[in-house]
């Protein structure tokens, strides 16, 4: 029994076994040999740069990415309120001496999590790797609606 995976631009079809091999069809091959493909999809189902004017693809972007950035800082200020908040409480309940806490041990824990975090940087997950590589080849498939993007999100920072 095969399963058939989906991937962006390539399908997959991998087997029961770990013996069989995996085999790539490339999709745009496919489409040309396929019509009813063309008609589901449209003619054009290659990267977005093709399709649309460089224009559109920094007007898409731009606005995409304003909202991208206006609810990051709209989210980024409810987070720090949040945590600051809750600092401001701790530091109150302490005061008052409704908490006790240990100061010697957090400072100590602090520490640990400090060369754990030092000894496993570098240690980068390979999904985030692979993450990386894909969300470079985007951009620079795509470079004008990414510097659209980029753009709008500065703005929408800022706004």
């Amino acid at each position: 029994m095969l399963k058939c995976h989906v991937f962006l631009f390539c399908l997959y079809t991998e087997a029961e076994s770990e013996d069989e091999l995996y085999e790539v069809v490339d999709i745009t091959d496919y489409a040309r040999r396929h019509q009813w493909w063309c008609r589901v999809f449209g003619s054009n189902t290659g990267p977005i740069a093709e399709k649309y004017s460089v224009t559109t693809q920094l007007v898409m972007g731009g606005m995409t990415g304003w909202c991208a950035g206006y609810l990051f800082q709209k989210v980024g200020k409810i987070a720090a309120t949040a945590v600051g908040g809750g600092f401001l409480l701790l530091q109150i309940a302490n005061h008052s001496g409704y908490v006790q806490v240990d100061w010697k041990k957090v400072k100590k824990d602090v520490n640990k999590a400090k060369k754990h975090l030092k000894k496993n940087a570098n240690k980068a997950a390979p999904e985030l790797n692979s993450f990386i590589e894909e969300s470079t080849e985007f951009v620079k498939r795509n470079i004008v609606v990414s510097s659209g993007f980029v753009g709008g999100f500065l703005l929408g920072l800022a706004s």
